[in-house]
């Protein structure tokens, strides 16, 4: 039992040295020149709060590329949680963006407009929803510049952001009325699907025939999100299509991954997730071209 705790500790101060440690990545704008709708805020400057942030109107893409060692041209667009009020971005973005690089990834982490951060005048289903098209649609159209497989793009949301994924992945996808540019010509819609805690809006899916595989992990007392994690499961597998489910005994919200929780297992449900990814195929180059192995640290 003792030498459990000393591991567990080491986990956690592991995790929360990481969170402070990250390296600064490249951003880019969705949106040169404004968002649709947000041209009168556009540079205006986003609060930042501790590992918080809030005001933003230039949705953008902060990217996090896998060491070429070992990439394996696999994607995902990390979608922050935060209630629509602000964005967790280190802790549901930036450390998620990493985990995902160790096992290959590139990892592009979205910052989205707010719908519930003061009188912001923004939708979730509108802007918020938008704002992640636009994001899957730019990595697909510029997927060669950052060595990555459009065929292979998935989408990762925390709670709130776990909300935007479920609208754009599960439900009809909107035409692009007024194309501005190559980019929304793209596919919007993500090969595969990673739900952390996500809240209700999104359920129950409208188009879930069409929906990509998905990977649903939650806790067991988390009264928000656990419910809506499960019902979207069980709709997922009715309508035939490839879905996993992880729900942990008594653990609540936001565990992040998984270093706000106090259980040994919740530690590891990333490791669930690599394993679903690598039994899925989305970790194998689809030329041909094997890994070269993970970088020594």
């Amino acid at each position: 039992m003792k030498r459990h705790g000393i591991v567990l500790g080491s986990l956690l101060l592991c995790c929360s040295a990481l969170a402070q440690q990250l390296p600064t990545a490249p951003q880019v704008r969705l949106w040169p020149d404004g968002a649709p709708g947000s041209e009168r805020r556009h540079g205006e400057p986003e609060k930042v709060a501790d590992v918080y942030i809030s005001n933003v109107h230039d949705p953008s893409l902060t990217v996090l590329r896998a060491d070429p060692r070992h990439a394996n041209g696999a994607a995902v667009v990390v979608v922050p949680g935060g209630g629509h009020r602000m964005l967790v971005f280190q802790n549901e973005g930036m450390v998620a963006a990493k985990a995902l690089n160790r096992i290959g990834v590139t990892a592009f982490v979205l910052k989205y407009r707010l719908a519930r951060d003061g009188d912001s005048g923004y939708t979730i289903e509108g802007d918020a929803a938008a704002d992640l098209r636009r994001a899957l649609r730019w990595v697909r159209a510029n997927a060669a510049q950052y060595g990555v497989d459009p065929q292979r793009l998935g989408a990762m949301g925390f709670s709130a952001g776990g909300e935007l994924v479920s609208l754009v992945a599960d439900h009809p996808q909107p035409a692009v009325m007024n194309k501005r540019d190559a980019v929304d010509g793209m596919d919007a819609r993500p090969d595969f699907q990673v739900l952390v805690y996500p809240g209700p809006l999104g359920v129950p899916a409208t188009d879930a025939r069409n929906a990509p595989p998905a990977f649903l992990v939650a806790g067991s007392r988390d009264d928000c999100c656990m419910p809506p994690t499960l019902a979207l499961y069980q709709q997922l597998v009715a309508a035939g299509v490839s879905a996993e489910l992880h729900l942990y005994a008594d653990t609540g919200h936001a565990f992040n991954m998984g270093q706000r929780g106090e259980r040994v297992s919740l530690q590891h449900w990333p490791d669930r997730l690599a394993d679903w990814l690598a039994d899925g195929g989305w970790l194998v180059p689809r030329a041909g071209r094997k890994p070269e192995g993970v970088p020594a640290p």
